[in-house]
Parts: C-alpha cells; sequence; structure tokens
C-alpha cells in the first residue's frame, strides 16, 4: 500500500512541475512600422537590384540603395521620407524578383519576440504586359534582432 502512495505523491509533483507549452514559446507583440515607398522598379532588371530582404542600418547602404533603384527612374521621388535617422530606425526593404506580368508586394504586419523581428508578406499577381520588380521599403524602431519573413 506504502508503494501506492509514494507512486501517487510522486505523480502530483511530476504534472504539477510540467509547464503549459504556451509559456515556452516567445511572446510576439505588433511592431508599428512607418512606409517609406512601395511600388515597382519599370527598368527590365537593370537597377541590378536582386530579388532580397534588406535589413538596412546605416546612411550609406541606404544611399547606395537609393542609387541603385534610381538608376533608370526616379523612383525615391515617390518615397515618403529619404533621410533617416538610424539612430533611432531601422530600414527594412522587400524585393521580388523581375517579374513578366504584373505583381505587388506589401508588408502586412510586422510583430517582435525576444529573438527575431517578423515581416508578414503579401505577394499579388495580376494580369499587365509590364516587366516590373515590385518593392516594399518599411522603417522599424531600431533593431539588432534577426528579421524573419513569413507569407500572409
Amino acid at each position: 500500500m506504502k508503494m501506492k502512495e509514494i507512486l501517487f505523491l510522486l505523480s502530483i509533483v511530476f504534472l504539477c512541475s510540467c509547464s503549459n507549452n504556451e509559456d515556452s514559446l516567445p511572446k510576439s507583440m505588433k511592431v508599428d512600422f512607418i512606409n517609406i515607398g512601395r511600388g515597382s522598379l519599370y527598368g527590365n532588371g537593370e537597377e541590378e537590384v536582386p530579388k532580397s530582404n534588406m535589413i538596412i542600418t546605416n546612411a550609406n547602404d541606404w544611399g547606395n540603395l537609393i542609387s541603385q533603384m534610381n538608376t533608370v527612374n526616379n523612383v525615391s521621388d515617390n518615397f515618403t521620407e529619404v533621410e533617416i535617422n538610424f539612430n533611432e530606425f531601422t530600414v527594412l526593404a522587400v524585393f521580388l524578383e523581375v517579374k513578366k506580368s504584373g505583381w505587388e508586394i506589401e508588408i502586412k504586419s510586422i510583430t517582435e519576440n525576444e529573438e527575431s523581428v517578423i515581416l508578414f508578406i503579401e505577394e499579388t499577381g495580376f494580369e499587365s504586359s509590364v516587366i516590373t520588380q515590385p518593392f516594399h521599403i518599411v522603417k522599424i524602431p531600431k533593431t539588432n534582432k534577426k528579421v524573419v519573413i513569413g507569407k500572409v
């Protein structure tokens, strides 16, 4: 009889010490972002911007990207801002590959947990005869975390 009581007590202790799986998941919170520019490059790839997800943390890299994007058309003329305070902000830029029909890309939301910043993007295709390279550029409060891309 004593053995059953000991096993019962050990079972209770074991069950009480188990943690809920939700407690071990990183807590996520929404990150407010500011749109800088969204649209397409129309240079048929002459800008030589690869399909990429960029994290820009300094004015030099930002200036180089703007120059590269403006190779064929002055795309940055439509940006809400080009002067970024990199002591306070990080710029995130998402580019699709050059497409033979109409496409758009949009950063729908951004969340952050202890380990990373997660961008949720949506790619939308539509009929068009124009060759484009869609992009979306935003800024968020300065971060040094890893950036992860998820699709909506």
